[in-house]
């Protein structure tokens, strides 16, 4: 089967539009109608739903999608261990991670890791976690790093390095450096991130063993994810939760503070996920051993 085709309906299914997908792959959008179309007469079914606004699959397309991503995935392994040869990683290392291991642990990883193996084009994406996790499912992503565990059949979770969560406060605050109180916590604005963020998640478990619901201390603002939470702190209109390495810049600069909150601890792992059965690259594999060792 000409993996092109599968390349440019996986792409349509995807990007949900024709138009798109052929951006994603630098090509024209008649090829990929092309491509598409060949399939389509190839296998005597209909993979596309073109009617709609948006290009969605058919029933058949849906069964389709998922052997064809294991199949490019299998290329894609083929390629890299034919190019073996000489011990050098190439081709492409994509990989997600939600926003708090996104904003300085995964990236200063891969520009050390990208500066040993320079034939090696990385990329770096950040979401939040639920949909990192999503683009694992689907494929789109051979790895995953993520700070909150979900339970999926075709998923692996791989521990990687344990992360603190402290309460960002603005400079000058009374609880800068020190300690506040569940009910002096009451008293505070308390910002959050929006759902799926995996922060939120830990948080909302530690303070409910704590006896008390995230909707106990009433967060008056909710703020999307991790970037807009620490302006907003550093700004003064309130406190937030957040992972301890996601705020260290701030904390040297002294744009932000941490305090701890009495009788909360949360921490979280973090993780490195990736789909349940997929041979890992080359470039994936020496990434992890290279991440592992750097962070033991």
């Amino acid at each position: 089967m000409d993996t092109r085709q599968l390349q440019a309906f996986c792409a349509v299914v995807e990007k949900k539009s024709f138009s798109q997908a052929a951006e994603q792959l630098g090509v024209t959008q008649p090829a990929v109608s092309l491509q598409v179309r060949a399939l389509e007469q190839r296998l005597g079914q209909s993979l596309l739903d073109r009617s709609g606004r948006r290009v969605e699959p058919t029933e058949a397309g849906r069964r389709l999608y998922g052997s064809a991503q294991r199949m490019l995935a299998l290329e894609e392994q083929l390629l890299d261990e034919v190019s073996a040869d000489d011990g050098r990683l190439t081709g492409t290392l994509a990989i997600g991670a939600s926003t708090g291991p996104g904003a300085h642990l995964v990236p200063l990883l891969l520009c050390e890791f990208q500066r040993e193996h320079p034939d090696l084009h990385v990329a770096l994406s950040i979401w939040d976690t639920q949909t990192v996790i999503d683009r694992v499912v689907d494929r789109q992503l051979e790895l995953g790093v993520v700070g909150a565990l979900r339970r999926h059949r075709s998923l692996e979770f791989e521990p990687l390095v344990r992360d603190e969560i402290v309460l960002a406060v603005p400079p000058g605050h009374d609880a800068a450096g020190g300690t506040i109180s569940l009910e002096e916590l009451k008293e505070e604005t308390l910002i959050v991130m929006q759902e799926g963020a995996g922060v939120r998640q830990v948080v909302e478990e530690e303070l409910r063993r704590a006896g008390l619901r995230l909707r106990g201390v009433e967060p008056k603002l909710e703020l999307g994810l991790q970037e807009s939470v620490k302006s907003a702190v550093a700004a003064g209109y309130g406190v937030a939760f957040i992972s301890r390495t996601a705020i260290e810049g701030e904390l040297a600069a002294g744009r932000l503070a941490a305090a701890q909150v009495e009788g909360v601890e949360p921490a979280r792992q973090i993780y490195i996920v990736r789909a349940r059965g997929r041979s890992a690259t080359r470039a994936a594999e020496a990434f992890l051993s290279f991440a592992k060792e750097r962070l033991s």
